[in-house]
């Protein structure tokens, strides 16, 4: 008979590449990740890893076995989503994997709920942004994830998923105070398009947004700087360092200097949570789905 437990590990060291990235995605260490393949070559009769410099390689047995697993975690899944159902339970371990403008806005609000209400429910956080969470939900390394998506830009979720809307959000100019726009209560879009441009992590998928945001209305970005966090991006601005799209959702106070201006039309994004829909029925699932959903119907810029 197979452990469940030690196809996890095989599944996690075929997703990740390596039993040191294995180990961190299980929350064990390497001697763990190691011992259970060694007990799952011995249930199976044959080699699963081959070492390679300081990596491993999976054999063709082992390549074999991953396909299974998949299905058999999959079917295990189920079976537990089934069984917290019958119990109706808020209980066990969630993993969300969530975009940070969405952690600053909704979550905080979300998790005192959750607390309140489900005590038995323990939730952890991950913050990656959009391109980070869809392999992790393909792999099963999170079982939620909140993310955005831009008008006409849409994410293209792995297969086998569920999601719930939680809230529009709306992208603002945020602009020096002395730029001659930003005295402005309203912009028309095409006039910001040649601004110099502080942007997302080059090639996240809000970089790319709106780089082809952009180039669609026949102009090419100019993009001076590519920075991660909003409030560096405000430290630019109010030092007098270009110009930035600034979403509503989370953005915290704006410092003196910095001049937020609305434009039209709209620059909005869909933010939402998505499961895996074998996990639809679980309590849990629902339980959180529904406080980030309150979360959203609250939120007040």
């Amino acid at each position: 008979m197979l452990s469940v437990d030690r196809l996890r590990v095989l599944h996690a060291v075929a997703a990740h590449g390596s039993l040191s990235a294995a180990s961190q995605a299980l929350h064990v260490t390497n001697s763990a990740v190691s011992q259970q393949l060694t007990k799952l070559e011995r249930e199976v009769g044959q080699p699963l890893v081959e070492r390679t410099g300081r990596g491993v390689r999976l054999t063709d047995a082992a390549e074999l076995l991953v396909e299974h697993t998949a299905r058999i975690l999959s079917l295990v899944q189920r079976a537990e989503a089934e069984l917290e159902a019958h119990r109706d339970d808020v209980v066990g371990h969630l993993r969300l994997s969530a975009t940070p403008t969405a952690v600053r806005g909704l979550l905080p609000h979300a998790l005192v709920s959750l607390r309140e209400a489900h005590p038995g429910l323990r939730l952890e956080l991950h913050e990656e942004e959009p391109h980070e969470s869809l392999p992790a939900m393909a792999r099963g390394d999170a079982d939620l994830a909140m993310v955005v998506d831009w008008d006409g830009a849409p994410l293209d979720l792995p297969s086998g998923m569920s999601r719930a809307p939680l809230m529009e959000d709306v992208g603002d100019i945020a602009l020096p105070a002395d730029h001659p726009l930003a005295h402005r209560e309203l912009l028309d879009l095409e006039e910001i398009l040649t601004l110099p441009w502080i942007s997302w992590s080059r090639r996240s998928i809000c970089d790319d947004w709106l780089h082809d945001m952009i180039r669609s209305r026949g102009a090419e970005p100019v993009i001076i700087h590519n920075v991660e966090e909003h409030q560096t991006k405000l430290a630019l601005i109010a030092a007098g360092i270009g110009a930035a799209v600034m979403p509503r959702l989370g953005r915290g106070p704006v410092p003196e200097g910095v001049r937020i201006v609305p434009v039209q039309p709209a620059l909005v994004r869909q933010v939402y949570v998505f499961w895996r829909s074998d996990g639809s029925r679980r309590p849990a699932i629902r339980a959180v789905v529904r406080a980030l959903r309150e979360s959203a119907a609250t939120y007040t810029e």
